[in-house]
């Protein structure tokens, strides 16, 4: 067994592949690089075996997103090639730098209770700033929106070292995920059902409740591009963050009787954002939401059934941040982590 599997996951990203692979390879510290294809049309894998061949190439039958393609992936690396103790999971899209993955490594390997770790994340385009994808570890508040330190909504913090301690998340970033292999497996990996975007929060949120820990670390620095296979103003990508939302909120909110008061105030306030699509001629991104909540009330028997199984499971209580961070942002103008209640 490998100590470290670096797993990328691709999607007709040759072009990302080209451009970030070889940085990838020159910082892997020895540790075996696998190349997850779902499918590509593109000649993604012809490509990494004629120009990588140290590169160990996955193919998969069919394209299952995020979740789905990963969990087929590191299914694949635990039975054909031994496995890891533990994996990461950089992006194609993402820049690695020199020692991205000591510090990490050591600060999991010190703490058996840490189930999930990142790096910073900076933005690739911005060099200074934070990125919008983990920036520097997330959080969740108590109506299930979520924030991270460095990255407010749409205010982006520059890396000025305020953020360069270790220290426990509520969620760590799948644009560059570190995961104890174990605790993946044990947990069933993540919500196929997601296909894209928030299944890492709803797999820690949920490692959380069997008592791990996700940590951000402060020491490792990566660079994101972002939306790599699915740009950021797509309707789709629209559609599953909205979706996927109510679909973990559901899930995972706890016990405390107010659920479906909640569940109703959220969709209220995603029918005010919408307004703001609207305002801007958006209406696709409008309709991509109204399905997004159709979507959420057809898949309710299963939702339902998934929530009962991981209360009986639970054996750690999770905090939520207990204020409105939309409140806090817009109407008190607290834009930045520091401004946040503690």
């Amino acid at each position: 067994m490998d100590t470290l599997a670096i797993v990328i996951l691709n999607y007709n990203g040759r072009a990302f592949l080209a451009r970030f692979l070889p940085t990838v390879l020159a910082h892997s510290d020895g540790y075996p690089v696998y190349v997850a294809d779902s499918a590509s049309t593109d000649d993604s894998v012809a490509f990494v075996k004629a120009n990588f061949p140290q590169v160990r190439v996955i193919e998969l039958a069919r394209n299952e997103g995020y979740a789905g393609g990963y969990n087929q992936a590191l299914h694949q690396i635990r039975s054909q090639y031994g496995g890891a103790a533990y994996y990461v999971l950089p992006n194609s899209d993402i820049e690695v730098t020199p020692n991205w993955l000591t510090p990490v490594l050591a600060l999991m390997q010190a703490n058996p209770q840490i189930a999930a770790c990142q790096p910073k994340i900076r933005s690739y385009q911005d060099r200074h700033l934070f990125e919008h994808a983990g920036a520097a570890g997330g959080f969740v508040d108590w109506l299930g929106y979520v924030f991270c330190r460095g990255r407010i909504f749409a205010t982006f913090e520059p890396d000025q070292g305020q953020y360069d301690d270790n220290r426990p998340v509520f969620w760590a970033t799948g644009a560059c995920l570190f995961m104890r292999a174990d605790v993946f497996h044990q947990t069933g990996g993540f919500d196929a059902d997601f296909f894209a975007h928030m299944e890492e929060i709803d797999w820690c949120w949920r490692v959380q409740r069997l008592g791990y820990q996700v940590w951000a670390c402060g020491e490792s620095t990566v660079y994101h591009v972002g939306g790599g296979t699915l740009p950021k103003a797509n309707p789709h990508k629209t559609y599953l963050n909205y979706r996927n939302s109510l679909f973990m909120l559901y899930k995972n909110w706890p016990a405390d009787g107010w659920l479906w008061g909640k569940i109703l105030l959220r969709l209220v306030l995603d029918g005010i954002s919408s307004l703001l699509f609207l305002k801007q001629g958006q209406w696709k991104d409008v309709w991509a939401i109204v399905r997004a909540h159709f979507a959420f009330y057809g898949h309710l028997p299963r939702l339902i059934g998934q929530r009962r199984a991981l209360r009986r499971q639970q054996t750690a209580d999770v905090a939520l941040y207990p204020h409105s961070v939309v409140w806090q942002y817009f109407s008190e103008g607290k834009k930045l982590f520091s401004e946040l209640d503690k």
